[in-house]
């Protein structure tokens, strides 16, 4: 589908910087790409005002790595006078007074908004399903799910609409649908980019991130958006870095750990060698390659204590969604602000989100929360206890980053999983710790990819990068788009 789009932000920089091409082309085609979209990707639109902005860039200086490269973002960062609804009916036809920081950050830098993708509405879900547009299909395979909840985001980069999407992570929602679709997903350090002007779903644990084609670009990004924000006093006041450093310097640390009951618990033949044959290549490159016995019953609670958490703080944080400011209006005359409200909820939510609701208030009520919110929050403090006891030791976790090939969409079920498997939520570790964390391509199984997941220490987005960009150069894997779509 695209040509010029379909590389990477690097490339595209130096080909702008000697004018073999302009902003205004790159525009150009992106908006072409995005008329022709597959897998019900985007939501609302700004062509017109992402034209204006290329035409007016005539020179990219040397240092200018973003200026005049398009981008795409998940329907949940505000973006001043474009309608942005977080994929749910309860917000359509908001338009937001502001940008969010990072959406600022990437346009002072000299980036071109294209438009917003869609997502799980409200950004909970893992599957793509669940948005008020529809399905958002997988591109290698339009009967299987893109992952979620940044399905938009993935599946427009994997087609090559942009060089860059931003998307947003809970649980694994960039770093998932980064395995189903050959990209690189990238989610910082909590605190190190700014929340401000992100939907809130889980706020100790959402964290803006993105997709790019590669690690260098990915590294850029966090350069770019980075650094504290007054506006978000949960940001850090840490010293921001130039990440592009580790990688082009390799500043890797050695120690790469596994743990022993993931590893051993590996069911798909494929991605178990293609994962065995990486630690092995890692280990001939002189990296030091040590198994670890994490407890198995924190594993276990990984998914318990993230459904707990998450819909508790997605209950409180979503209580202002009441259908009086925006939204479909309730049918009838109600006489009384609860009536009207549940009312527009019932109609504004789909079941999913209604669901989680129920089961966040239920967690919070007085009676419940000591046996429920509480044991999950002394949960959550044992299982990043016992992964910072890990990290004293070992400088990286190397895990897959998923264990077969993505759901078929017709398969899907909406009732909860009552033996959730701790390998399809081992990435949540990085929620809960706050720790950086990056996907990246593996391999394929039938023709559909699959990633492998690194996690550092908080603050060592560089070393993570540095990591990754190595396991690059092993698997060849990069700069990937999907050709056609089934």
């Amino acid at each position: 589908m695209s040509k010029l789009n379909s590389k990477s932000i690097v490339s595209l920089h130096k080909k702008l910087v000697k004018k073999e091409i302009t902003a205004l082309d790159l525009v150009k085609e992106a908006i072409e790409n995005c008329k022709h979209d597959p897998c019900n990707s985007l939501e609302a639109t700004c062509y017109d005002e992402a034209l204006k902005k290329a035409s007016k860039i005539t020179e990219v200086k040397e240092d200018e790595i973003l200026k005049g490269i398009p981008y795409l973002a998940k329907d949940n960062y505000s973006t001043k006078g474009l309608e942005t609804t977080a994929s749910s009916n309860i917000l359509n036809g908001y338009v937001p007074l502001y940008d969010a920081t990072v959406i600022s950050r990437l346009n002072q830098k000299g980036m071109i908004l294209i438009g917003k993708t869609t997502m799980d509405e409200l950004a909970m879900g893992g599957t793509g399903t669940t948005s008020h547009k529809g399905v958002t299909c997988n591109p290698y395979d339009k009967t299987r799910i893109a992952g979620g909840s940044s399905c938009g985001s993935a599946t427009s980069l994997a087609l090559g609409f942009v060089p860059l999407t931003l998307g947003s992570d809970t649980g694994d929602s960039v770093r998932k649908p980064a395995s189903y679709n050959s990209l690189v997903g990238f989610k910082p350090t909590w605190g190190r980019v700014s929340r401000y002007g992100l939907f809130p779903f889980a706020p100790s644990l959402d964290c803006p991130a993105y997709f790019t084609r590669n690690v260098l670009d990915s590294a850029y990004i966090l350069s770019a958006i980075s650094g504290h924000d007054s506006k978000d006093m949960s940001s850090s006041t840490r010293k921001k870095d130039n990440y592009e450093k580790y990688v082009k310097e390799n500043r890797t640390l050695n120690k790469v750990g596994y743990f022993k009951a993931v590893k051993d618990n590996i069911k798909n033949p494929i991605i178990k060698a293609k994962y065995e044959e990486l630690l092995s290549k890692l280990e001939e490159k002189g990296y030091e390659i040590i198994e670890y016995d994490y407890p198995l019953e924190l594993l276990n609670a990984l998914y318990p204590t993230y459904m707990i958490i998450s819909c508790a703080e997605a209950t409180s944080n979503n209580a202002n969604l009441d259908g009086i400011r925006f939204g479909p209006k309730p049918d009838g005359d109600l006489k009384t602000y609860s009536d009207y409200m549940i009312e527009a909820r019932t109609k504004g939510f789909s079941d999913l989100i209604k669901r989680r609701f129920v089961i966040g208030s239920f967690s919070l009520l007085s009676e419940n929360m000591s046996e429920m919110f509480s044991r999950a929050q002394k949960a959550r403090r044992l299982i990043v206890d016992n992964l910072n006891l890990f990290f004293d030791s070992i400088d990286y976790l190397l895990v897959p980053a998923s264990y077969d090939k993505p759901k078929k969409i017709s398969e899907l079920s909406t009732s909860w999983s009552t033996k959730p498997d701790y390998l399809d939520n081992i990435m949540t570790l990085g929620n809960f710790g706050g720790n950086p964390s990056l996907t990246l391509p593996l391999g394929y199984l039938d023709n559909l990819p699959f990633g492998v997941n690194i996690t550092g220490r908080i603050f060592e987005d560089g070393y993570v990068f540095a990591l990754a960009s190595e396991i690059e150069k092993i698997t060849g894997l990069k700069d990937i788009v999907v050709k056609e779509a089934k």
